[in-house]
């Protein structure tokens, strides 16, 4: 049954992000909440943080190992169906893009930027950037978001099931939306480690799923390091995999500068379609695992 709820929440999800409806961003937030005020000389303790996140994370796992216990297992694929939708999701991302694509056909810039601003790290969004800059700073943060919020939760769940996910999930809202600032990058570490294999898993779907020749060229030796970080290895995967300079903006508008209107709009295209495949790709081997009795 795994692979039923995986597919069923995952096009629940989909659908729900194209309507830009349900958050999850903003049930971590609201429950993050209580870590607001801190003492003095601890604002960089993550202790109460990993708390929060430990608690639904313990608190999923036993509602359904409960269930399973008393024989109603068949009431967890429900629950844990809900927990995926919640964990998984960018809404938002569809109704900023699409705008900025246009913008960009458009030649303005500027409008370009604010379409897309307020999804960017902070240390990202300032106004003066010139446009190979902002499209490589919104496709990377594009990468990360979906890997975090789709793949990241599915291999998790797979892995160690639900509980996991939750843990995992909460790790990542953790270095996002922590309130105190000084503790994001501990939990930021955190989420490096946990997305070690996980983007080493997608690096080479990438491969599997668009131009190999050209990613055992770009993105092979990457993979062999531990120094990379998640957003670098993405980046680096994608653009290996991905055909007619899609992310690499500086050589594209050299090479065919009649299209560069067009560039902005096809190469968002092009990193969406290679996450489509790839999710493909995961759902197919999920299917083989479970076929195998694996999972």
């Amino acid at each position: 049954m795994i692979l039923v709820v995986f597919l069923i929440a995952y096009m629940v999800r989909r659908r729900l992000d194209s309507l830009d409806a349900l958050e999850g961003d903003a049930l971590w937030r609201r429950w993050f909440h209580q870590g607001s005020v801190a003492e003095a000389g601890r604002e960089s303790d993550i202790r109460n943080g990993l708390v929060l996140v430990a608690v639904p994370a313990v608190l999923v796992h036993l509602s359904v190992y409960g269930l399973a216990f008393y024989g109603w297992g068949i009431a967890a694929y429900p629950l844990e169906i809900l927990v995926l939708v919640l964990l998984m999701g960018t809404p938002g991302w569809r109704q900023s893009v699409e705008p900025y694509a246009e913008a960009w056909h458009r030649g303005d810039m500027q409008a370009a930027w604010h379409h897309i601003q307020k999804h960017l790290p902070a240390s990202e969004r300032g106004a003066a950037a010139s446009p190979e800059t902002m499209h490589l700073a919104l496709t990377r943060t594009l990468l990360l978001a979906v890997f975090q919020r789709f793949f990241l939760v599915a291999f998790w769940y797979v892995v160690g099931g639900i509980g996991l996910a939750v843990l995992v999930r909460g790790l990542v809202a953790l270095s996002e939306q922590w309130p105190q600032a000084a503790a994001r990058p501990r939990f930021l570490k955190a989420c490096e480690w946990v997305s070690w294999i996980p983007v080493r898993l997608l690096s080479v779907t990438f491969g599997i799923a668009g131009d190999l020749s050209g990613w055992l060229g770009e993105a092979r030796p990457a993979i062999a390091g531990i120094r990379k970080s998640t957003s670098d290895l993405l980046m680096i995967s994608a653009n290996g995999s991905l055909t007619r300079y899609a992310l690499d903006p500086a050589r594209f508008s050299r090479i065919h500068p009649d299209e560069w209107a067009s560039f902005g709009g096809r190469s968002l295209s092009a990193v969406r379609d290679l996450l489509n495949r790839s999710m493909l790709v995961w759902i197919c081997l999920l299917a083989l695992l479970v076929i195998a009795g694996i999972v």
